[in-house]
């Protein structure tokens, strides 16, 4: 069964490299690997882009993708585009960006490099701002438990006591 990668990534740049070790790929079967041509309704754009069925709904409400028009008979139809835009979102938040960031790249598009590297520079210095204070958060709870281990005499919990000091 053949697979290829869709999405917003030129496909002969390798930028799995750059992504992080437990990134979900969105992958798209192709019809001639004997799989029955399905008809892109909800449940099968979701399923195709990894994510639930309310998510896709919930996206619509936003604005992130479109709702396509209601026949007078039977399901929406869904363009493969949403399977590409959905999946785009996912790697955006997979890299920290919120749905708020993802609608601004999604606007931005591929040809506005320069604007898009101030988003991402923006992202990462908060990302490593919040990496900070988890570091130094880590280090306090670290001393937390080893006052508990250094309370052989078991007066009272060093980190109850701590905590409710505030």
């Amino acid at each position: 069964m053949q697979s290829e990668i869709i999405g917003h990534f030129r496909p002969n740049i390798h930028y799995q490299a750059f992504l992080p070790p437990k990134f979900k790929l969105c992958v798209k079967i192709n019809e001639s690997s004997g799989m029955p041509d399905r008809k892109l309704t909800i449940s099968v754009v979701a399923k195709k882009a990894g994510v639930g069925v309310e998510t896709v709904r919930y996206y619509q409400r936003i604005g992130l993708i479109q709702e396509p028009e209601k026949p007078i008979t039977g399901y929406r139809i869904y363009p493969e585009e949403a399977i590409t835009r959905l999946c785009f979102i996912q790697r955006a938040k997979q890299l920290g960006f919120t749905l708020s960031e993802t609608s601004s790249l999604l606007g931005l598009g591929d040809g506005k490099c320069v604007e898009t590297k101030e988003l991402a520079h923006k992202k990462l210095e908060s990302i490593k701002s919040k990496i900070k204070d988890l570091s130094s958060m880590a280090h306090a709870l670290e001393r937390l438990i080893e006052s508990c281990e250094d309370n052989s005499e078991h007066k009272g919990c060093p980190i109850i006591k701590t905590i409710s000091r505030g």
